[in-house]
This record gives C-alpha cells, sequence and structure tokens, in this order.
C-alpha cells in the first residue's frame, strides 16, 4: 500500500510539473523582425553561373549559382562573398537558401554551408565517447545534460520572458540543475546531497562576488558589447536585460564549482567508508583534497574565459593600449570580472564541501570518544 501511494505521489508530481511547465512556456514573443514570406531551405548547388574567382586567387563580389531543392524545383541564388554569411559554392554542394517573397517580387540567396550532419554527427561522437568512457554513469551523464539543456530552455528563458529578475531566474535554475546533475549521478546518497550544498553555495558565491565587483567598479549588464540589441529586445519584451550579465556569470561558474564540489565529497566518503572518523578529520582529509584541485580549477575556470575572448585580448595586444586605458575598458574589466567571481566560487566551494561532507559522513570509531 505504501508502495502504491508512492508511486500515486510521484505520478501526481509529474502532471503537476508537465502542467506548471506548459502554462510557463505558454509566452507570446513578439515580432521583432519580418519574417513574413521568408524561408530557410535546404538545396543543392547543380551550376555555377558566374563565378568571382579572380587571376590572383582572391575572390571578389559574389556568386550567382544554380539551386535544386528537395522538392525539384530550381532557383537561381546569389551567393554572399561574407565572412559571416555564405560560402564558395561548388556543384554538388549542399547548401541552406533564403527564399524570399514579397508581394510579385521573389529572390534567394546561399545562407551557409549545410552544416546539418557534421553538428550532429559531432554531438552523437561525443555522447557515444562519454557512454563508451563512463559506461552507466557516462550515460547518466548525457542525460544530465540534455536536462540541463531543456532547463535553459523551457524554464529559464520563460521566466526570464514572464518579467522574472535574471539572477533570480539563474539561481531557481541553477538549483534545479544541481539538483538533477548530482541526482542522476550519486543517487540519493549522503555524498550526493553534501556534493550539491556546496556546489549551491559556491554558485551563490560567485553570483554575489560579481554582484559586488560590478557595484564597485560601475559595472553592469548595460556594459556589454551588443547592447544596443539587447535594449531594443528590452523595448519589446518583459526581460530585465541588466541582470543578464551576472547570471551570465553565475552559469558560467556551475560546472567548474559543481566538479570541485564532487571531487572533495567523493574523496571525503571514501575516506569515511575506509575507517570511522570524526566530522573533525574528515573536514581536515577534505580540505587537503581541495586545496591540491582547487588551483587548476580556478585557473581552468579563468582560462576558459580567456580563450572565449582571445580576439579582444589580441587586438588589445597589438594595438598598444596604455594600461591606464586598458584598466578602465568595460569589455576588460568585464572579463576579468567574469574569471575572477568564477575563481571566487571555487575557492569558497572547497571548504563547503569539505563540512557539508564531513558532517554528513562522519562516524566515531566503537569505544572512541565524542571528538
Amino acid at each position: 500500500m505504501q508502495s502504491l501511494f508512492k508511486r500515486f505521489g510521484i505520478a501526481l508530481f509529474a502532471v503537476a510539473l508537465l502542467a506548471f511547465l506548459f502554462h510557463l512556456n505558454d509566452v507570446e514573443k513578439p515580432q521583432l523582425v519580418n519574417t513574413q514570406g521568408r524561408n530557410f531551405e535546404r538545396a543543392t548547388v547543380t551550376e555555377i553561373l558566374r563565378d568571382n574567382l579572380q587571376e590572383n586567387g582572391s575572390r571578389i563580389g559574389d556568386q550567382v549559382v544554380r539551386l535544386r531543392f528537395a522538392n525539384g524545383a530550381e532557383a537561381e541564388a546569389n551567393c554572399p562573398n561574407g565572412l559571416l554569411f555564405g560560402t564558395v559554392c561548388t556543384p554538388g554542394m549542399t547548401v541552406i537558401a533564403m527564399r524570399s517573397q514579397a508581394g510579385a517580387l521573389a529572390s534567394c540567396t546561399v545562407y551557409s554551408y549545410d552544416r546539418t550532419k557534421s553538428v550532429i554527427c559531432f554531438l552523437v561522437f561525443f555522447c557515444a565517447l562519454l557512454i563508451l568512457v563512463g559506461g552507466s554513469k557516462g550515460l547518466k551523464s548525457v542525460l544530465a545534460l540534455v536536462l540541463t539543456f531543456a532547463s535553459f530552455l523551457f524554464f529559464f528563458f520563460p521566466l526570464l520572458m514572464h518579467g522574472v529578475a535574471p539572477i533570480l531566474a539563474a539561481v531557481i535554475t541553477a538549483t534545479i540543475i544541481l539538483s538533477l546533475t548530482v541526482w542522476l549521478i550519486c543517487g540519493q546518497t549522503k555524498k550526493a546531497l553534501a556534493a550539491g550544498i556546496a556546489a549551491f553555495g559556491g554558485v551563490l558565491a560567485a553570483g554575489l562576488a560579481a554582484e559586488g565587483f560590478g557595484a564597485a567598479a560601475h559595472l553592469s549588464g548595460y556594459n556589454v558589447t551588443n547592447i544596443e540589441a539587447l535594449l531594443f529586445v528590452a523595448q519589446n519584451t518583459r526581460i530585465d536585460v541588466g541582470g543578464l550579465l551576472f547570471a551570465g556569470i553565475l552559469f558560467a561558474s556551475l560546472g567548474a564549482v559543481l566538479d570541485i564540489a564532487m571531487d572533495v565529497a567523493a574523496a571525503v566518503a571514501e575516506i569515511a567508508e575506509t575507517r570511522p572518523a570524526s566530522s573533525r578529520e574528515l573536514f581536515a582529509s577534505g580540505m587537503r583534497v581541495g586545496q591540491d584541485v582547487m588551483g587548476t580549477m580556478a585557473a581552468t575556470l579563468i582560462l576558459a574565459v580567456f580563450g572565449g575572448s582571445l580576439g579582444a585580448w589580441v587586438l588589445d595586444y597589438v594595438y598598444d593600449l596604455p594600461l591606464l586605458q586598458l584598466m578602465n575598458s568595460n569589455g576588460l574589466d568585464i572579463i576579468i570580472m567574469q574569471g575572477l567571481s568564477g575563481g571566487i566560487g571555487v575557492i569558497l566551494t572547497v571548504p563547503l564541501a569539505a563540512f557539508s561532507a564531513a558532517r554528513l559522513l562522519s562516524r566515531k570509531a566503537p569505544g572512541a570518544p565524542h571528538p
């Protein structure tokens, strides 16, 4: 009977959750650009009608090509010679074409090379490799990644559309992601609980550090490079674009913080399984393990931020900008804030993980005095 009530409770919770998500995702997105009469379709290049290849090997101007679509229809298309849009077409190449119809006027443009198959194959290879090396836990990791993406798509973004503050929406979403990831990988164990508590505290610390740095340095989400496009979005939706920067920093630190929290909690759990130990002894052991991986994890996070903004660093280096200008550049200061805030979250996760795991997993040896 108890098992029946438990199953009924789980089913009822699942139905309530689906109803909530259905209501949450019932948002009306404003039409920020006119897409009427415009479609993206897959097509094959059958002929190069006019090439843009010059005698010196460079390409100037656009190509004009003939395309054949899946339904057998053919059309003449312009292929831009750009770095962001278009490609260098060759006969037999599969491309994505943008077809536009405005009244009696019709146009066709090559948008890009068709990368769909490459993207899907790379994703499948990544998941297969993760399962092959990780076994059942690798499979659970793949499921955790899918649920993480779903949390952003069906929970975080709709919350923003409903006017919820980005930092609050990020904290709620991060809590869900942490809970699902730890539960899937470690199950309902004390180790999982300790890692989850520590990771939540570390992520929250990273967000608070970013908020503090931003307040002290007079930086906000309105100092980012694409603010004009974001402000246009803000004028037509309920999204608070000013808080997106700090929400992004919180998410950026999530992976590294969860990693070090799991490392410390797993090490403390292994020690507790091997021999009885007091919470003080386990805390000391957890701190030693955390100190060994803390530096490399913080460096990993900072290097990830550095790599993601490498183009900006190269430009600043080549232009040989004065130090005073660099130290007061919005773009550079935001990059520094992202790296250091995440590093602070990683550092504070170590004592949180060691303390949580020690308190949850400690046990005295038989006959041992109370510590």
